[in-house]
């Protein structure tokens, strides 16, 4: 989340004060002494919050507001003013103020009117982000959700993939999404128009296949499981290729294939062919602070689907959920999404885990940690201010983890 707020006050002293006390708070203050200092610091793109005084030589606070607010509406500008003045309050608040604060004011009013606007900044770029990506037709930002590390790499193996034009073998455990991979690899890429046509390697006689590559001529053609493909459809899936398809193809497989290979189930020379670009999708118990977005993701759609109102998700139901290794990945993830969105027993999961009591605690209380560092944008007293957590106690967890805040910047 953003943390910039722009000060703006022509008496030093308040300024530098009202800095120190943004400082301790772990927020960045950027100082300014008139509009014309401030002004320059604004865009539609700034991300951050301003707080003025009202009251300035030449062009005041409401001067601020107004220009601010033309160069974007949903800027939140917080107004300062000594007066006591009860009119100039409302005139403020008429004109777009997001808070108005008497000076002096205690920190704790100006830090959590701050907080407020900060948290309402960070949702308006975020939607903003979110809608110019759709706008954008970045398929792989849209569909492909997580916040780590691994997500992020997934997303832009994904596009590098698409961008190539080459064969794709798409690769991940059982449940982990590899046909919904495979479509954002097609509409990535510059065939995103053409069809795009899946197809079960299983059972898929030459006749089908031919058929298939027909279906999804300009566009990609998905073949699941690939070690399942019959062996004579394989032999024609090969010439196709070398002679050049009027489709892209994309196979897909959970199992190992270098083990099909020896064991004579998969053609080497298909399976090199296919192997050009390779996108591994990574296993839940490797990148567990996914959990919890693609869980609150799962719900919404789920309720959605269903015309329900999305039941609140608790941090008690994140614990469970990332107590548990979830063999079966995403979907097995999904599956517990809807059951919880339509408030069936959510017990109904497989208890066991593989893993001891102290284990179980142990990956919840980790999880909870990595994802209270990842809100707080690795700004450790704020990740404790969460957690209700002193802060020696915090970091005494922090070390038993080996986390570091910084990793979360």
């Amino acid at each position: 989340m953003t943390r910039a707020v722009l000060v703006v006050d022509d008496d030093a002293a308040v300024r530098d004060a009202l800095a120190q006390t943004l400082e301790l708070a772990e927020l960045a203050p950027i100082k300014a002494g008139s509009f014309i200092e401030a002004k320059d610091h604004l865009s539609q793109d700034f991300d951050g919050v301003v707080l003025s005084d009202i009251r300035m030589p030449g062009r005041d606070g409401f001067h601020l507001l107004d220009h601010a607010h033309k160069m974007d509406a949903e800027l939140p500008v917080i107004l300062l003013t000594g007066e006591g003045d009860i009119p100039m309050a409302v005139r403020a608040m008429g004109q777009g103020a997001f808070g108005f604060l008497e000076k002096p004011c205690p920190p704790s009013d100006l830090l959590a009117v701050i907080e407020r606007a900060l948290q309402t900044r960070a949702l308006v770029l975020e939607n903003r982000r979110l809608k110019a990506r759709l706008e954008t037709g970045d398929a792989a930002a849209r569909m492909l959700h997580g916040l780590s590390e691994q997500a992020e790499a997934l997303r832009a193996r994904v596009r590098l993939a698409a961008q190539a034009e080459t064969e794709v073998l798409v690769t991940g455990p059982p449940g982990s999404g590899i046909p919904k991979v495979a479509e954002v690899v097609h509409l990535c890429s510059a065939r995103a128009k053409g069809p795009f046509v899946k197809r079960a390697a299983a059972g898929l006689d030459r006749a089908g296949f031919l058929q298939a590559c027909a279906a999804a001529e300009g566009g990609s053609l998905f073949l699941d499981e690939l070690a399942n493909l019959p062996r004579d459809t394989q032999f024609a899936a090969l010439d196709r290729i070398e002679a050049g398809l009027g489709a892209r193809v994309i196979a897909g497989a959970s199992g190992d294939l270098a083990r099909a290979v020896d064991s004579g189930t998969l053609i080497p020379d298909l399976f090199y062919r296919l192997d050009v670009m390779r996108v591994r999708i990574p296993a839940l118990s490797d990148r567990p602070e996914d959990i919890p977005v693609l869980f609150r993701h799962y719900v919404a759609q789920a309720s959605e689907q269903a015309g329900l109102t999305p039941p609140e998700v608790t941090q008690e139901v994140i614990a469970g959920l990332m107590a548990q290794d979830w063999p079966g990945n995403a979907r097995a993830l999904m599956s517990a999404a809807m059951r919880f969105a339509l408030g069936l027993d959510t017990d109904e999961r497989d208890p066991d885990t593989g893993l001891g009591l102290a284990e179980q605690m142990a990956q919840v209380e980790r999880s909870l940690l990595i994802e209270a560092l990842r809100r707080a944008e690795g700004r450790a007293t704020e990740a404790a201010r969460r957690l209700k957590l002193p802060r020696k106690t915090f970091y005494d967890k922090l070390a038993r983890y080996g986390l570091k805040p910084e990793d979360f910047r």
